[in-house]
């Protein structure tokens, strides 16, 4: 399965990462929004994981983006745990919201 991770704080990114491919998983990993954006329009994912607060694209935007044009699941991992928030992610287009510790 192959999933695309986007977290713009790179020690969690590569903890995460390291994390994921020791469950066995392929992951293409990267910092922003922006990024996240082209790597899905590019590439084939089972999945992405997507955090909100990135720079250049935010998750949201980015989800939305994505919803434009593929119906990868989604999931946002995100330190935003809010009422609102969770509402903002679903109605972005996120299949799951997980909020981080």
């Amino acid at each position: 399965m192959k999933l695309l991770l986007a977290e713009d704080d790179a020690s969690l990114r590569r903890a995460l990462l390291a994390l994921l491919e020791k469950a066995s998983y392929s992951v293409d990993a990267v910092g922003n929004g922006e990024d996240a954006l082209e790597y899905l329009r590019a590439g084939q994912y089972d999945g992405a994981i997507l955090d909100i607060m990135m720079p250049k694209k935010d998750g949201l935007e980015a989800c939305q983006e994505i919803r434009s044009f593929s119906t990868v699941p989604i999931i946002m991992l995100t330190a935003r745990s809010e009422d609102a928030d969770l509402l903002m992610g679903f109605e972005s287009g996120a299949d799951d919201y997980v909020t981080k510790p």
